[in-house]
């Protein structure tokens, strides 16, 4: 096997080792049986030998996390200067003449220089002002896909952008259910994460580092070549940035397909660079004050279209801010149809000075983001809303750190109550297909659905909803199709469908129970029979009394009593499991899912726990010798361990 090669195989092995002791160690499960793991690590331990090559997250290795005051600051040996910049091919090409030059792309996340000694990284820091960076050693040692060790025993310094990748950034914001505390862009977010003063946060955030020039190493040769350096940078275990090797006469076509590449493109990008290959030649160009002159910078040249601004659609959010968003005539940009591009908060709009009917100039930022070039009128004459385009209440503009930006501050306003619809059509509750969150927010927002009943009325509003953007008249269809079967439910789905607070669906089959199918008296609970219910103390009996006396909660209730039928709860047959506490593990085979097993126990009296605890009664695993996480904490507390089979028995009485 050729270096490179075990280079490849050491990065796959680490990046396989590490699920697999993330699935073992933290969620309970196995993803291979421990001789497979064993003999996997041996052949990583001997290939990190041979080549002298370790990669962050390497399973051999013990990286303790590192938390500090501040980042301690380090002034560069030579200023870091940035790129001249060009968005014309034809500078670029009179630039480079007959000369080879490397092109590659200009990413867009936190440049950091690495020093390694004896083949080990010993230093890390950022870009700073230039002149005065960070240093981030620790936090660098926890990069997804940075080699701790290298092969190379003399002193190395390189430079690369430490980047989040967009497939990461949408990952981690989709884990963020404030909407006012999602990340901007993945730039922000590498820069926050690397910047961290506990190394163990930046761990968790998938920083990549993508090196991008060698600066100097210490007796090696490069025959005077740029990417001779990159190919001794991929032997050591550095990824290195994407480039081409080409010449003058093929720079434009080049460029051409890198622009082709940049949706495809998971690594944030804002243009290109262009760095000569001959090194002494390069050298020999000197710099600016500003600039190096071996190197340029292509920024993408921004396709404008003209168009006419025909409405400011006011969109709220769940924090209660309200944001403007531009709508036009539609007009093509970089390939695609735009009739739309967010103008961020009301400073902005009166900076543009934007009113209805004005023409302006818009293009895609990046080549992908819509926005407001310029405004060629200049009317301003759009009218900030003085009520909330949801609920109606009275807004407020808020003047902090000197931007302008509309608020709702009604707590009851429908957008802020997102989570609470999102619960209703989830699949334990109402189970409606096709309203996700975010549909669930544009039918808000437009004022749609008001209240939880407003779903059932959303046939009427056929024609704007089959024009809306991801919408047509098979998906309305759809989704009036699965409103309809809906409409026949049981007690316990529509009970826990409510979102009252602390109210599970476990709960709610309790309760649905204790007060046998009777939703009049559940209407009128009483604190002495709440606390009966197994489950139920006397906090979330008072929040379930707490509900209930809400005049506008009955009035819901009574809506959505017009809407739907209730249907028999289908009884689970078998033995009595009240009482008995489990917890499902592994894979099943008698069901289709840990669900369907999940739902005859409760069906039955008994429950179903996430984890195994002091309370658990047994724990079903089909394979109860495995040195799973569950099965150890079982033994520990001597808690039963049945497989699926036997909890059958249990269930049929024998």
């Amino acid at each position: 096997m050729k270096k490179e090669e075990k280079v490849l195989r050491i990065k796959d092995l680490t990046a396989l080792l590490g699920e697999a002791s993330k699935a073992y160690y933290a969620e309970g499960r196995e993803i291979m049986p421990n001789i497979e793991y064993d003999r996997l690590y041996d052949e990583l331990e001997m290939l990190e030998k041979e080549t002298g090559v370790v990669m962050a997250g390497s399973p051999t290795q013990k990286v303790g996390y590192e938390v500090l005051s501040e980042l301690p600051k380090e002034i560069h040996p030579e200023p870091m200067l940035s790129l001249s910049k060009t968005k014309n091919p034809d500078e670029l090409i009179s630039w480079l003449g007959d000369k080879a030059a490397l092109l590659s792309w200009k990413m867009d996340g936190l440049t950091v220089v690495l020093t390694y000694n004896d083949g080990k990284l010993t230093k890390a820091v950022t870009r700073g002002n230039g002149e005065v960076g960070e240093v981030v050693t620790a936090n660098a040692k926890t990069f997804k896909n940075l080699p701790l060790t290298i092969p190379f025993k003399g002193e190395l310094v390189l430079r690369g952008e430490a980047v989040i990748k967009y497939s990461d950034f949408e990952k981690i914001n989709s884990e963020i259910t404030d909407e006012s505390g999602k990340y901007k862009n993945p730039r922000n977010l590498c820069s926050g994460s690397v910047r961290q003063l506990d190394s163990a946060i930046t761990a968790k955030r998938n920083v990549n580092f993508i090196a991008f020039a060698l600066v100097s190493a210490d007796g090696e040769d490069f025959e005077n070549s740029r990417e001779k350096q990159f190919e001794w940078l991929k032997g050591q275990g550095f990824e290195v940035v994407y480039y081409e090797k080409i010449y003058g006469a093929f720079l434009k076509e080049a460029i051409a397909g890198f622009a082709g590449n940049i949706e495809k493109n998971d690594i944030p990008s804002d243009g290109l660079v262009l760095l000569m290959d001959d090194i002494a030649y390069g050298q020999s160009l000197g710099r600016t004050a500003k600039a190096p002159r071996n190197a340029m910078a292509f920024k993408w040249k921004d396709e404008l279209a003209q168009t006419t601004l025909r409405e400011i659609e006011w969109s709220a959010s769940r924090t209660g801010l309200i944001n403007p968003v531009a709508i036009f005539d539609p007009v093509e940009l970089e390939g695609t149809v735009v009739t739309r591009a967010s103008v961020h908060n009301v400073s902005i709009v009166r900076t543009l000075k934007l009113g209805i009917g004005d023409r302006i100039t818009v293009y895609k930022a990046n080549m992908i983001i819509p926005q407001i070039s310029e405004n060629l009128t200049g009317s301003d004459s759009v009218v900030i809303p003085e009520n909330c385009p949801v609920c109606g209440q009275k807004t407020t503009i808020d003047f902090g750190n000197g931007v302008m930006t509309l608020h709702c501050e009604n707590p009851a306003c429908p957008a802020k109550q997102i989570k609470g619809f999102d619960l209703f059509v989830s699949r334990n509750a109402m189970n409606i297909e096709g309203l996700s969150e975010a549909t669930l927010e544009k039918f808000i927002d437009i004022g749609m659905i008001r209240q939880l009943p407003d779903i059932f009325d959303l046939e009427k509003y056929k024609k704007t909803i089959v024009e809306m953007e991801g919408f047509g008249e098979k998906s309305f269809e759809n989704l009036i199709e699965s409103i309809n079967n809906a409409r026949k439910t049981t007690l316990v789905r529509f009970l826990y469908g409510l979102g009252i607070e602390g109210i599970g669906l476990a709960n709610a089959k309790m309760i649905v129970k204790a007060y046998k199918g009777d939703l009049e008296a559940l209407r009128r609970p009483k604190k002495e029979d709440l606390v009966r219910i197994e489950g139920i103390g006397e906090i979330l009996a008072d929040q379930i009394i707490a509900f209930f006396s809400k005049a506008e909660n009955q009035q819901i209730i009574d809506r959505l009593l017009s809407e739907v039928v209730f249907e028999e709860e289908k009884q689970a047959v078998g033995a009595d499991l009240g009482g008995k506490t489990f917890v499902i593990t592994g894979a099943l085979e008698h069901f289709s899912n840990r669900k369907e097993l999940q739902d005859l126990i409760e069906g039955l009296g008994g429950k179903v726990a996430g984890s195994v605890s002091a309370k658990t009664s047994y724990l079903i695993n089909n394979d109860p010798a495995s040195g799973s996480s569950k099965n150890k904490t079982a033994k520990q507390l001597g808690i039963p361990i049945i497989t699926e089979k036997d909890a059958l028995d249990m269930i049929r009485g024998e």
